[in-house]
């Protein structure tokens, strides 16, 4: 059999994101954005071509991209006059909101440099995130509601490849990244839309068995980590796969291995300590702990990106409070390569993971009718921010309690511990 190219991988995967991902129907139009404070780097333009052929062959009737140079945004930050920062491109979100009202479909590709804003006056990169996430409110409303059919993905990017592996040339590096971007997202696959179809029915399995206890709250143990979070009435558990307002079945991530649900974002408390690095804002934080006092986290501490973090946190009412409770075995498929990737699309997928901020009103019943006083009346969190980080290891132990507090072991030693 006659090795697949580059080029060959690069379609199939594309392929696999308008089919699976998105599942494109026919008279849909498709636009296609980084999800950040700028557009896709031009670097990513052939996967972005072989995405619109996919998207035109899957009956799709336009397809747009926002490009633009990441490195622009460095250099904002370091040269812009103060009082700025608060200016943002409003047509961007003016062109993704139409389309989205439209019941058109997303698509995100993450792959920027992690550390972009690494070391610049973290006043001004908070500036720069807050203005992001206040004009990007519309649209995280319409995702965070499942509205549409939407997508994340990634890209290799030359930054990002040379993060996980600095001991490769550049041009090496961005090889092996995207072999690994294959792998972990089943491509290398005889039949991907396959593979992804039978992974999408087990991570169901797992959503179902968890819904069928409806626990009242989870423990977390851990090196470092002594952690109880109450889950809401009317939870649910969520899988790879969702249902659009749209009508669309789509799968959110690609990679995905979670499985997830809201917390009542008034019934957290304890210590969490994290155990990956988080990119956040084009800012590394790393070795960080979290600790939680009736919902709230009341402190914070970092060896590194600790000012980034409490600005994180500040960022508004619902960034001190929980959005996210998410269940990935460490024996993931992301998890069994070793390596961290600097991006939360890929490193959420090798641990266990909770998130500051927003929570998805698809996640409790009945929540996609309810405005936002009634979502936190309900337990769910309402904020500018949703941020994944990662709490999960070898070591990490999870028991559901039950209503009448009986308690049963969920995870044990970081692996699934209920038997399907």
């Amino acid at each position: 059999m006659t090795e697949k190219t580059h080029q060959d991988l690069l379609a199939k995967y594309a392929e696999a994101i308008v089919k699976v991902g998105l599942n494109i129907r026919a008279g849909q139009r498709l636009i296609i954005s980084s999800g950040g404070t700028r557009g896709v780097p031009h670097q990513f333009a052939p996967l972005v071509r072989e995405i619109s052929k996919a998207a035109y062959a899957a009956g799709a009737k336009y397809v747009e991209a926002i490009f633009a140079d990441e490195e622009m945004l460095r250099i904002r930050a370091q040269h812009a006059p103060k009082g700025t920062f608060d200016i943002y491109p409003k047509w961007q979100i003016s062109a993704l909101k139409e389309m989205v009202d439209n019941g058109d479909a997303l698509l995100s590709i993450a792959g920027a440099n992690p550390d972009l804003l690494g070391g610049l006056d973290p006043e001004v990169v908070g500036q720069m995130q807050r203005a992001h996430l206040e004009n990007w409110g519309p649209v995280s409303e319409k995702v965070s509601t499942n509205a549409i059919n939407w997508c994340v993905i990634a890209a290799a990017g030359d930054a990002w490849a040379q993060k996980i592996f600095p001991e490769l040339p550049v041009d090496k590096a961005v090889d092996k990244l995207w072999q690994a971007i294959f792998e972990t997202t089943r491509i290398d696959q005889p039949d991907p839309v396959e593979a992804w179809n039978k992974h999408i029915a087990t991570l169901r399995e797992r959503a179902l068995y968890l819904q069928s206890k409806q626990y009242t709250a989870l423990h977390y143990k851990g090196p470092g980590t002594d952690f109880t979070v109450g889950l809401p009435s009317g939870h649910l558990w969520i899988s790879a796969q969702s249902m659009a307002q749209n009508g669309i079945a789509f799968t959110a991530n690609m990679p995905t291995e979670e499985v997830f649900t809201l917390p009542d974002r008034n019934r957290a408390d304890g210590l969490i300590s994290a155990t990956f690095p988080l990119s956040y804002g084009g800012t590394l934080i790393n070795d960080f702990q979290v600790t939680f006092e009736n919902g709230r986290i009341v402190k914070v501490t970092a060896k590194q990106g600790e000012a980034a973090l409490q600005k994180l946190v500040d960022t508004d009412e619902g960034s001190a409070r929980l959005g996210e409770l998410a269940l990935v075995p460490a024996s993931s498929p992301i998890g069994k390569r070793g390596h961290l990737f600097y991006n939360t699309l890929f490193d959420e997928n090798a641990s266990c993971h909770i998130a500051i901020g927003r929570a998805y009103r698809f996640t409790l019943a009945g929540g996609t009718e309810l405005n936002d006083e009634e979502f936190i009346a309900a337990g769910g969190n309402v904020s500018l921010n949703h941020v994944d980080f990662m709490i999960g290891s070898p070591q990490m132990d999870i028991d559901g309690i039950a209503k009448d507090g009986t308690r049963e072991p969920v995870m044990r030693q970081g692996e699934w511990a209920i038997k399907l």
